[in-house]
């Protein structure tokens, strides 16, 4: 079985003390950085822009996964893969060209990931799975932390996990919402790889034996 990977969400950090908390993650058991990105249209909040990607980026000695919750996010894939993101995940619902902007994001050095909202179906990933090296399966509606999770994503991995079995497909799945101690272990049985975790992570008392403890559920 591969290895779970963690990925807290810097969305939910104390940005007064943004260097502390992205060097917690890189002292951590944590694989990744996750980065959203909002921009107040396509979800209903704004999180951080480039100024702060690049902030994190000359502290983080761990990869960065950005996740862009905005419309065309065609414009801005050359200037993330200049901030040094490792994988770079775009909303199925904001492309319209989905094929075009996944070949761009790989011509640009970076792994394409594809986010699907609480309503898409995994079904809608058939003609491209095997150009993604990542889904993100919303288990919240994306815009803010904190929310709680939403039931029908074990069914939804299940699904993907099968699709991806069918295309002989190398893709990733990763869950992004109220994710914490007590589904990782069902939604790594339904076939997640990746887990990231906000809320949880960074409002616990000690973040660093949180993601220790989360990372020894989802893989044993």
């Amino acid at each position: 079985m591969n290895q779970i990977r963690i990925a807290p969400s810097l969305l939910a950090a104390d940005f007064g003390n943004l260097q502390r908390d992205v060097e917690m993650v890189n002292n951590s058991d944590a694989d990744w950085h996750h980065i959203d990105v909002m921009d107040g249209v396509f979800v209903p909040n704004i999180s951080y822009g480039m100024p702060v990607v690049k902030a994190i980026r000359e502290h983080a000695t761990k990869p960065l996964d950005v996740h862009l919750m905005i419309v065309d996010p065609d414009r801005y894939i050359q200037t993330f893969a200049d901030l040094g993101a490792t994988v770079l995940t775009v909303h199925y619902e904001a492309c319209t060209h989905l094929h075009r902007t996944l070949q761009a994001i790989k011509s640009a050095g970076m792994k394409a990931g594809v986010a699907l909202n609480p309503h898409t179906n995994v079904s809608l990933l058939e003609d491209t799975i095997n150009d993604i090296d990542l889904v993100c399966v919303m288990s919240v509606n994306p815009g803010f932390g904190g929310q709680s999770f939403i039931e029908n994503t074990y069914r939804k991995v299940v699904a993907l996990k099968a699709l991806i079995k069918k295309r002989a497909a190398n893709t990733l799945i990763e869950i992004d919402g109220g994710v914490t101690d007590q589904n990782a272990h069902q939604l790594v049985t339904s076939g997640a790889d990746v887990l990231v975790a906000g809320s949880y992570v960074f409002k616990a008392e000690n973040p660093t034996a949180t993601i220790a403890h989360l990372s020894s559920v989802a893989n044993n």
